[in-house]
């Protein structure tokens, strides 16, 4: 069921099954968590749905459900630790991290949390150490460059150890590492070293990850467009427009919205101007 909420979100959005997942943990497994199990099948229930309450909080955010989304973080949180499971604890404060982050914060105590999730993942697998450590350099290079580029080493030299192990919270994919890159150079100031990190991630990305794919044309756009190249910016909004109507998704929305704004000054350019036609339709 984990595979199964999670391929949804990551093709359609958090929207369209947030409320499906939901009545699946209140119905189908609230209920065995009070059974009387014997205590290895008690943990493993516990990890199990600190997961799936981590994706229900991932998919809340996505669904502009902020507060919601932090609630059930730190019921998965909680769960986790009940579980004694570390690497599922790591994943879920490097999502608290996360959702702070998209949400404009990147104080100290986001700060922690990243490096709270990277300790937590020290015995982890490899992938679960390359997800904690890409996203700690994101928010690391907000304070210090040097220790944003050793993590993003790290995380680079760990994905070389990480074997491809099917599920959501097992792998940790290649174009998400360069995503994660691409969020770091252009927080550093490096916003034509964060294009390249995007058309790679772009390139790796596959048919599944519908969503991935489209956040990651709207940020190329936005940073082409930052850089002054209106006809690639162009070429990457199209392609993020014509996946939209499939999304239900509020950081998809953000991007359109950004899109509007972005071309709104360039609209007596033929091609900008249909595709602000085409947004607002």
């Amino acid at each position: 069921m984990t595979s199964l909420f999670h391929s949804a979100a990551e093709e359609y959005g958090g929207q369209c099954v947030r409320t499906t997942l939901a009545a699946y943990l209140n119905d189908h497994v609230l209920p065995l968590l009070y059974a009387r199990l014997r205590e290895p099948v008690h943990q493993d229930l516990l990890s199990a749905t600190a997961q799936l309450t981590l994706l229900l909080a991932t998919m809340s955010a996505d669904s502009g459900h902020d507060r919601t989304a932090q609630h059930y973080h730190t019921v998965a949180a909680r769960l986790a630790a009940d579980a004694d499971d570390s690497a599922t604890l790591a994943i879920v404060l490097r999502a608290m991290a996360t959702h702070a982050y998209d949400l404009g914060h990147y104080s100290p105590a986001v700060l922690n949390l990243a490096d709270q999730a990277t300790a937590h993942a020290r015995h982890a697998a490899p992938a679960v150490q390359v997800y904690t450590q890409a996203h700690l350099a994101v928010v690391q290079a907000h304070y210090d460059r040097h220790a944003a580029l050793t993590a993003l080493a790290r995380a680079e030299s760990l994905d070389s150890q990480a074997e491809s192990t099917p599920g959501p919270f097992a792998t940790y994919p290649l174009a998400a590492l360069h995503y994660q890159r691409a969020r770091a150079l252009t927080a550093l100031g490096d916003p034509a070293g964060a294009i390249r990190a995007l058309n790679t991630s772009l390139r790796l990305r596959t048919p599944a990850q519908h969503r991935a794919t489209a956040l990651t044309q709207a940020h190329l756009a936005e940073t082409h467009l930052r850089l002054g190249h209106l006809d690639q910016a162009v070429l990457h909004w199209q392609a993020f427009l014509t996946a939209y109507p499939t999304l239900q998704s509020t950081r998809a929305t953000h991007h359109l919205r950004t899109l509007c704004k972005q071309l709104r000054p360039h609209q007596r350019y033929r091609q900008a101007a249909a595709l602000l036609t085409e947004a607002t339709l």
